[in-house]
C-alpha cells in the first residue's frame, strides 16, 4: 500500500451526507482505496431537509504514527 493517499487526497477525511445507500457506497469505496474507519459514525436529523445526515471519519494508515480512534 502506498504511504500517501491516492489522487492527492488528505490523510484525514470526514465524510458526510444523507444517511442512505449512496452514503454507505461512498464509505465502502473509500475503504476499498485503503482508508480505515476512525471512531464511530455520527448522525443527526436535519429538520429543514427532513432527513438524517451521517458523518464518518476515515484515516489513511500512516506507518509509524500512533492514531487512536
Amino acid at each position: 500500500m502506498p504511504s500517501t493517499p491516492p489522487n492527492g487526497l488528505p490523510v484525514y477525511r470526514l465524510i458526510t451526507g444523507r444517511d442512505d445507500a449512496s452514503f454507505c457506497q461512498r464509505i465502502s469505496e473509500i475503504l476499498a482505496l485503503g482508508y480505515q474507519l476512525y471512531g464511530s459514525p455520527s448522525v443527526t436529523f436535519d429538520s429543514s431537509k427532513g432527513y438524517v445526515v451521517a458523518a464518518q471519519a476515515v484515516l489513511w494508515p500512516v506507518h509509524g504514527a500512533a492514531f487512536q480512534g
